[in-house]
């Protein structure tokens, strides 16, 4: 048992440094919390046999510098919204210049048979 859950310990914590390092690392927290539940049922385990494993303490360790990394970047980095003008404008373009390509085509003398 106890080693069951330092192995979901373990894979919990590589899981949360990898998302925090994503654009989307705000999900870094749900496998952080597991990481952290996970770890202390098998650190209260390996106290409760009488030996505790490095490898528990390292997984602690992932996960409290994923966390820490994942909340710097949600209080310090702020997304913003460009100028979605141009965007329409140039969809627009887009739109317009596939109309003409088009109707330029020249279908009658496709053989379809």
């Amino acid at each position: 048992m106890k080693r069951l859950f330092t192995i979901l310990a373990v894979t919990a914590s590589v899981l949360t440094i990898v998302l925090s390092v994503l654009p989307a690392s705000n999900l870094a927290i749900f496998p952080g919390g597991a990481a952290l539940i996970f770890g202390l049922i098998a650190f209260y385990l390996s106290k409760k046999a009488g030996h505790v494993k490095k490898i528990i303490q390292f997984s602690f360790l992932l996960t409290i510098m994923a966390l820490g990394l994942t909340t710097y970047k949600a209080i310090f980095n702020t997304t913003e919204v460009g100028d979605t003008e141009t965007l329409v404008e140039k969809e627009a373009e887009s739109k317009e210049e596939a109309i003409e390509e088009l109707e330029d085509l020249d279908l009658d003398d496709i053989d379809i048979e």
